[in-house]
Formats: structure tokens, sequence, C-alpha cells
């Protein structure tokens, strides 16, 4: 079984990176068992790009990696609870388990608004993993958005 926090705490450090361009920060990991095969962080601001949230562009790049859309071993760490747009690509890449840190009461499409990753109305469903390392990424999130409304 992968280590959910080291991988986490990878998650986050890509999330610091996002600060660099002013992106919100979100990082994602990507993993099949404790070896990393993805990491990324949003660039929407960077790249002006309005897909170009975390998880899709990690997703993109572990496809590259082992050269297949295909996910079916996989693991995808998130810092925030992913939204619609991004539930949904992770479960068309067929990845096995999803795991997240912070919930997002305002967007997240995995338990806050709605159930993506598990709904079984879908031909693919993902397991998923909750609350870990939940107070660190919640803390990264709400100093910046504390810094910017100043």
């Amino acid at each position: 079984m992968p280590d959910d926090k080291a991988l986490m705490m990878l998650a986050l450090d890509e999330a610091r990176a996002s600060l660099e361009h002013d992106d919100v920060p979100i990082g994602c990991v990507i993993a099949r068992g404790d070896e990393v095969i993805a990491r990324t962080h949003n660039a929407r601001e960077r790249d002006q790009d309005p897909t170009a949230h975390a998880e899709v562009l990690a997703l993109r790049a572990a496809a590259a990696a082992i050269g297949s859309w295909r996910l079916d071993d996989c693991t995808v760490y998130v810092t925030l609870e992913p939204c619609v747009m991004c539930a949904g690509a992770i479960v068309l890449a067929r990845a096995e388990r999803l795991v997240y840190g912070a919930p997002d009461p305002k967007a997240g499409a995995v338990r806050s608004l709605y159930n993506v990753a598990d709904d079984a109305r879908l031909n693919r469903r993902v397991a998923v993993t909750a609350g870990v390392l939940e107070e660190e990424c919640g803390e990264l999130l709400r100093t910046y958005f504390s810094a910017k409304r100043g």
C-alpha cells in the first residue's frame, strides 16, 4: 500500500509552486504504488487556460509517462477535492484511487456537491480516500485567499 501522507506532502509541494505564478495553490501527484509518475500544480493563470487544473495536467503527464490513457493501477493525490471537470477526468482515466486533502464545499464533485468518483450510474468508479493532511491542505488555501482579500 502506498504511503498516502508522503505522497500528499509531494502534492502540497506542488501546490506551493502554484504561488510562483499567482495560481490557486492546488497540487496533484499521480503514483503507481510508491512510484511517482506525474506531479504538477494549477497553471490557469500562467497558461491562461481554464482547463489547466492540477489534476488535468497531471493526468496528461501520467498518460504520456506510461504511454496509455488508462491509469488503471494509479492513485491520484490532490490537495483539494476535485471539481466536476477534474473528477470526471479522473473517472475517465480509469484511475484506481483518488486521495484528496481538503474538502471543497463550493465546487467539490467527489463528496461535497456531487459524487462523481463513485456514482453507480457511470461505467467506472474510483475508490476515494478523503481528508489526508486535510488541515495542511486547507491552511495553504486559506492563507492564499486571505492574502488576496487583503
